[in-house]
């Protein structure tokens, strides 16, 4: 459903994008992670037509972008940056005026489109009385008047309140399940990429980092934590025994190849230790990220 291949952009000397490929297949939820100006919104920009890259190519259910925009752009619908609306007009009237740049939209259509974002009992009120979350949520609407495959989500959740975000979580996976929808994501929300994304790719200073599976993340090789109360005199014993080959502050270790938590266990037990706790550590999207933007600054 997209495909980016070498691609590259620059503004004036400054490279905002670098040497970028990633594929995203169909029924995909696929997070784009990077701090601000790493060059996500740029890479979104150019997926829909609206930043022309430097080199490369960006191609969009098949067709090329810059080549054929009407085609690639004919079955997304996306949000992307800060919506805008007549605010002086209902949700309603916005919908309706706002098709008509593309296609004339039935009623009925914009009515299931309502109903699926939740704005029902509201599309007649003013937009000047909606609340960020329901303006989101109006911009969710519009991106699927078109009946899009595809969807791309600028930041779908900033600025939301708790109880919104979880609303929009929700919404998006009901999106996918339902209408067996693609869903391209950019946000800073790393708990919720982790909760909704299928697979990601991390962008620093406009290049990729990493890119794989949210399952391999989580799944973090031989990173157990191990509570004793004495840490440092067990793990020194764990590694003169060649069973583990790194330590990480809050109790963590990192087990040999080979080795298992239950040598562990048994080898600080019959040497007197206390084991008041070990287990394998699953750790966060957001610990994988950090980590992995610490260790990119290190190598500069």
């Amino acid at each position: 459903m997209i495909q980016l291949i070498h691609v590259q952009k620059k503004f004036g000397a400054r490279l905002a994008v670098d040497d970028l490929s990633f594929s995203v297949a169909r029924g995909e939820i696929f997070g784009l992670l990077g701090h601000n100006g790493a060059g996500k919104s740029t890479a979104i920009g150019m997926m829909l037509g609206q930043v022309w890259p430097t080199a490369g190519e960006v191609k969009i259910c098949g067709h090329d972008v810059i080549a054929r925009r009407n085609a690639a752009l004919q079955n997304v619908g996306a949000i992307f940056e800060t919506p805008v609306f007549y605010d002086y007009l209902s949700g309603w009237r916005n919908l309706e005026i706002l098709s008509t740049y593309t296609a004339p939209t039935p009623k009925a259509r914009i009515a299931e489109v309502i109903e699926w974002v939740g704005l029902s009992g509201r599309e007649k009120s003013k937009v000047r009385t909606y609340s960020h979350g329901m303006r989101t949520r109006l911009a969710l609407a519009q991106a699927l008047l078109p009946r899009p495959e595809l969807l791309i989500l600028d930041e779908p959740s900033d600025g939301l309140d708790p109880e919104g975000i979880h609303e929009m979580r929700q919404t998006i996976l009901r999106l996918r399940r339902e209408l067996g929808l693609t869903i391209f994501l950019s946000s800073h929300l790393l708990n919720e990429v982790e909760q909704l994304c299928t697979r990601i790719a991390v962008l620093q200073a406009g290049k990729k980092v990493f890119e794989g599976s949210v399952a391999d993340v989580k799944a973090a090789p031989g990173k157990v934590s191990l509570k004793t109360p004495d840490f440092s005199a067990a793990t020194e014993l764990l590694r003169e025994r060649g069973l583990i080959t790194a330590t990480a502050q809050g109790g963590f270790i990192t087990l040999a190849d080979g080795h298992s938590i239950a040598e562990i266990t048994q080898t600080l037990v019959g040497a007197g230790f206390t084991v008041e706790g070990i287990w394998q550590h699953e750790q966060t999207v957001e610990d994988f990220y950090l980590e992995l933007v610490n260790q990119q600054r290190e190598k500069k």
